[in-house]
């Protein structure tokens, strides 16, 4: 409003009389005081200029605005992470489908756990068998074991955390053809810590759909 009420002012100032000069040219005659179109001039440019600042402003404003909506967002996604509890846990199976032995290999290797029953947190990779933590805390693992269904028993396995061996289970002879075992800890991760069930070299184990082999973890709390 002020920049129109400052453009009207220029206006009717400068408005007068046209006039003709000695080489017959029509000019206007400003009818206001000494001064007054030279005025006149200096407050149009200060009022295009200003203009122009209320212009990159506005621009200035608009874009400010956009941030602060984003900024306002990001802000309510970390209070609702801080604010609550981190949720972590999964729990698999080692087969989808079918039956039979896993193993043997020649190297110790991560048993994939492929039939994933939960997996909040996105931690465990069925694609590699491994839970890694996202967040530093108290966690509970625990890993069952159903040796091979041979004449001699050839299973061992162990919970890994970083290629450190954690606890073990195995079965590598006895009168009958298969045993079950199962073993847990609760071990303090940090981010990026790792842990797997691991078989080792040349042993075995078997499943099928009544899902014998299985790994679990949560965590029990922050730290």
């Amino acid at each position: 409003m002020k920049t129109i009420a400052v453009l009207i002012l220029v206006f009717s100032c400068c408005l007068g009389e046209e006039l003709v000069n000695d080489n017959n040219d029509k000019v206007r005659h400003c009818s206001g005081p000494a001064g007054c179109c030279d005025s006149c001039t200096s407050m149009a440019q200060n009022v295009g200029a200003m203009g122009e600042k209320v212009a990159n402003m506005a621009e200035k404003i608009t874009h400010l605005e956009a941030k602060l909506q984003n900024t306002e967002k990001d802000v309510l996604e970390l209070r609702s992470l801080a604010g609550g509890t981190p949720q972590v846990a999964f729990s698999a199976a080692l087969r989808e489908s079918g039956s039979g032995d896993i193993g043997p290999f020649t190297t110790a290797t991560p048993l994939k756990y492929k039939r994933v029953f939960s997996n909040t947190g996105n931690s465990y990779n069925p694609a590699t068998g491994i839970f890694t933590a996202v967040v530093k805390g108290m966690y509970f693992f625990r890993f069952s074991m159903f040796n091979n269904l041979k004449s001699t028993p050839s299973s061992v396995v162990s919970l890994m955390k970083d290629g450190v061996r954690l606890t073990s289970v195995w079965d590598t002879s006895g009168a009958d053809a298969n045993d079950m075992g199962s073993n847990a800890v609760v071990v303090p991760l940090e981010v990026g810590d790792s842990v797997y069930v691991e078989l080792q070299s040349n042993r075995m184990v078997y499943d099928d759909g009544m899902n014998y082999n299985t790994f679990t973890g949560f965590l029990l709390f922050t730290t």
